[in-house]
Formats: C-alpha cells, sequence, structure tokens
C-alpha cells in the first residue's frame, strides 16, 4: 500500500507541471517525482507478486481497495482536493465491504 500511494502520490506531483502538450511531458519528465513514481511502481510489482504467493486473490485484492481510501485522504491533505459527500460516502461504503468480506473469513 504504501509503494502503490507513494507513486500515485509521485505522478500526481510530477502532473502539476506547468506548460501544454509536449513542453509539459518534458517538464514532468525531468522532476524527480516522475522518477520516484516509476521506482515505487516497481517496488510495488515485486512486492505484490510476493504478496499475492502468500495469500488467496480474494483476500489480497482487498487490500487494494483501502489504498483508494487512502489516496483520496491523501490527496485532500497534500494536494487541496475536494471530499465531496459522494466521495467520502464512497469511502465509507469501500470500507465497510472491505470490513464485511474480511469478516467473512474463508468458509
Amino acid at each position: 500500500m504504501v509503494l502503490d500511494t507513494g507513486g500515485q502520490l509521485a505522478f500526481k506531483k510530477a502532473a502539476t507541471a506547468p506548460g501544454d502538450g509536449l513542453a509539459r511531458w518534458r517538464a514532468m519528465g525531468g522532476q524527480p517525482w516522475i522518477w520516484l513514481g516509476v521506482l515505487c511502481y516497481g517496488g510495488e510489482f515485486l512486492a505484490w507478486t510476493a504478496f499475492l504467493s502468500t495469500v488467496p486473490l480474494s483476500q489480497g485484492v482487498l487490500l487494494g481497495s483501502v489504498n483508494i481510501i487512502i489516496v483520496m485522504i491523501a490527496g485532500r491533505l497534500l494536494f487541496a482536493e475536494r471530499l465531496s459527500r459522494m466521495r467520502i460516502a464512497g469511502i465509507l461504503l469501500i470500507a465497510i465491504g472491505v470490513a464485511l468480506v474480511g469478516m467473512g473469513g474463508g468458509a
């Protein structure tokens, strides 16, 4: 979760580069944030593969659902993104759904 969240936040930071078109893409490519995001995603690939080798996919995918909540909250805190009532409701529904599935255990 840390690597995925870090990657998404680094890409968001890089995406705030000024300019339009190709100039903007060049500006993003020159920022360390974009490369931190790439590094995080590479590390996430390795960690996720190792993690999935130890747990069933149906349980492992719950972790990805929790990450949606973390990214929305981090977006609010770091980038002053708006959390509308619908987004807050979505966060609550995701949390409730993950909790319910998690409590279901393995039958």
